[in-house]
């Protein structure tokens, strides 16, 4: 069915300079979803960067997809109004609620009555209400309870002394946190416990004495054979080269060279000594092991203890005899199952199997499963507490912007407060970065600013909307300072500005500052040119006069006597001289009101359009492109007026000083006078020259 403002009584005001519906009841929030979505002010807003509650924030966000919708408010406010008795209590934005309070018609909110009792209960506490602050901590609220739903059983859920050992056992090797802050097991947990205790037992009864060639030292054997397997296997590979080849007998041998280079004490570079072979090669291939590379002879050593090798002498065969008597060994080892439980023990995983406590474990996280839908609904009673203290000042926010025109308020979206250039601006809103193609659809004036906090490690950027003060000293690049809501300072660095008029009286002298900026950037890169004319002259000169040709070089480059330039500049200043005596001729002929009229029209000629342009402007300044910009869905106007953008902006007031330095006034009524008199002198020549125009041509002005 299609919606209408019929549907409901809706009530409206002027919020921003547009119609906006008012909330003002909680009937209004029970029937929102009978308003027609043409009417809400925001249509979908972000949930990071706005000066609100986070959680309550995740609550509505139903989906958890980062934004709030329509849809998502529409079914917060029928949830809350259903389970309250009484929605007018969301306009007083409590953070408790009594147990009268809850409407009991209603099977939720029974439910969440029983909640909020069993949460009192828990905490010890004997009250006719609840608040945020009992909710506020689930480790708390649970910490003395056996079962709490969420599917993990801790050493207080068991029965016995020796369960509860066995769960503090299991969880020392895998855990999951409770809900009471106390590691637990899951059901997955336990079967993979006693999965593992079974394998391992079955993988250890399988270590026969076969297995074991050397006994209980057959681990190290096999260590100290494995240490030293890569030397022997060069060393033979020596030896057969040799037997291939007897030339190769010196490149395989020791280095000689190698050793008379080490300087010092030997036994300090037994590294460089251990990179020679293990011992001397031979054709015969037998390794000698009292013959050994000093560097190795501890490993050899090792070996021959723990194997057990009575011969002097290892041929290659030998040393392959000996590698595959660890073959079973090896196969076992690889084998190796149940090493999640290895730490306990053979003969604790074997108690473990033998008591078969993994029906009881089961059975208890059975229980805790059945506590899910109350510890769920204790979860709700804490969303509930939050919803109603901040739910009617989101709504302030979304379905209108009142929050943002009330001077009591701040809206969500207004991050702080930024000082720059003698002023400070409210209006600052976090984005993800500049876009002023976006934000010039505003209107506004914006700086985009870079703000960042080394003591908290923290960064962001803003757009800071300027409505009031004059923009001589800004520029991008500027350092300023912004502080956010909690009072916490950054360092803000302006990145890009978005221009637009600020006031009417800025736009007054606007064009006057421009043409004074004009001259003194011509007056500069004339100046720079000019000096370097000069440098580049003088340096010229100097090259010339070391070289003895400067005085033939500066005759041939003077230029002669031009009759032509002489008379160009001759006719020049007979018409300059000819329009100075028209203006004379008119000054002469006008009378006092003449002048004041005529001052007021260049005026108005030169300011005019700016004001003009300024005032439609600054009439129709909006923050939804700004909002946008920064991923709302602005759905209506949202405009900044003049008179509202004073409160937006506030400038430096300093008190007239009655005692000031004479001189210093004198120098500054100086400095107002030929100001003044510069300005009406500019605008009288300017008038004239019109003058001068219009009466050879027979034009008629009124004036005159």
């Amino acid at each position: 069915m299609k919606q209408t403002p019929e549907t409901y009584p809706w009530k409206f005001a002027s919020v921003g300079g547009a119609v906006r519906v008012s909330i003002q009841s909680g009937e209004d929030i029970r029937h929102l979803g009978e308003l027609d979505r043409k009417m809400w002010t925001v249509l979908s807003c972000p949930l990071d960067g706005l000066e609100f509650d986070a959680k309550t924030l995740q609550l509505i966000d139903t989906d958890a997809d980062g934004r709030i919708r329509v849809d998502e408010v529409i079914k917060t406010a029928q949830w809350l109004t259903r389970v309250l008795k009484d929605p007018d209590g969301l306009l007083k934005e409590k953070d408790t609620l009594a147990f009268t309070e809850f409407n009991t018609d209603d099977p939720d909110g029974e439910r969440l009555l029983s909640s909020a009792r069993q949460i009192l209960a828990n905490l010890k506490l004997d009250k006719d209400h609840i608040g945020l602050e009992d909710t506020a901590d689930n480790v708390k609220i649970f910490a003395e309870t056996k079962f709490n739903g969420d599917g993990i059983i801790t050493p207080a859920s068991a029965d016995d002394e020796a369960t509860a050992g066995l769960i503090e056992t299991l969880a020392g090797i895998a855990s999951a946190t409770d809900r009471s802050g106390v590691p637990g097991v899951n059901a997955d947990h336990v079967e993979a416990f006693y999965t593992a205790c079974a394998e391992y037992a079955e993988w250890q009864k399988a270590g026969t004495k076969e297995v074991f060639p050397f006994g209980d030292k057959t681990a190290d054997a096999l260590a100290a054979v494995n240490a030293l397997k890569d030397k022997i296997a060069d060393f033979f590979m020596r030896c057969r080269l040799i037997g291939f080849d007897a030339a190769t007998a010196g490149a395989v041998d020791v280095n000689v060279e190698k050793i008379a280079a080490i300087e010092g004490n030997l036994a300090d570079a037994e590294s460089e000594i251990s990179l020679q072979p293990l011992a001397k090669p031979c054709a015969e291939g037998k390794l000698v092991l009292k013959a050994v590379n000093p560097a190795w002879k501890a490993a050899v050593d090792n070996v021959v203890t723990l194997v057990g090798i009575e011969k002097d002498a290892l041929e290659e065969a030998d040393w392959a005899a000996i590698e595959a008597r660890f073959a079973p060994y090896t196969a076992w080892m690889d084998a190796k199952k149940g090493g999640l439980v290895e730490g306990l023990g053979l003969e604790a995983v074997k108690t473990i199997l033998k008591e078969d406590r993994k029906a009881v474990l089961l059975e208890l996280l059975e229980k805790d499963k059945a506590e899910e839908a109350n510890a769920l609904s204790i979860e709700e009673v804490d969303k509930l507490l939050r919803l109603n203290k901040h739910f009617y000042r989101f709504l302030n926010n979304y379905v209108v912007l009142a929050d943002f025109y009330d001077p009591a308020h701040k809206a969500i979206f207004q991050a702080g407060r930024l000082y720059i250039d003698q002023r400070s601006t409210d209006l600052c809103v976090k984005v993800a970065g500049p876009a002023p193609e976006i934000s010039s659809l505003s209107g506004m004036y914006i700086l985009y600013c870079a703000c960042t906090s080394e003591k908290l490690g923290k960064s962001f950027n803003i757009a800071a909307v300027l409505t009031a003060g004059d923009v001589n000293g800004l520029r991008e690049g500027k350092n300023a300072v912004f502080y956010d809501r909690e009072g916490n300072d950054y360092t803000a660095k302006v990145t890009a500005i978005v221009e637009n008029p600020i006031s009417v009286p800025q736009a007054f002298w606007a064009p006057y500052k421009k043409a004074a900026r004009w001259i003194n950037d011509k007056i500069d890169r004339n100046a720079a040119a000019k000096n370097e004319k000069s440098m580049g002259n003088l340096t010229s000169a100097a090259d010339s006069a070391t070289d003895g040709k400067g005085a033939e070089a500066a005759a041939a480059a003077k230029p002669g006597f031009d009759v032509s330039k002489v008379a160009v500049i001759t006719i020049a200043a007979a018409a300059v001289s000819g329009v100075l005596l028209g203006i004379v001729a008119v000054l002469k002929a006008l009378t006092w009101w003449q002048w004041l009229i005529l001052i007021a029209v260049i005026i108005l000629l030169i300011s005019g359009p700016s004001m003009f342009i300024a005032w439609r402007k600054l009439r129709k300044r909006d923050l939804g492109p700004v909002l946008n910009a920064n991923g709302w869905a602005i759905n209506a106007a949202s405009l900044v007026n003049v008179k509202f953008g004073k409160t937006l902006t506030s400038l430096a007031a300093y008190p007239r000083l009655s005692e000031v330095d004479p001189e210093a006034r004198k120098k500054a009524a100086r400095r107002r006078f030929w100001c003044w008199l510069s300005v009406i002198v500019l605008l009288a020549c300017i008038g004239l020259w019109l003058c001068n125009i219009l009466l050879p041509l027979g034009l008629k002005s009124p004036l005159f």
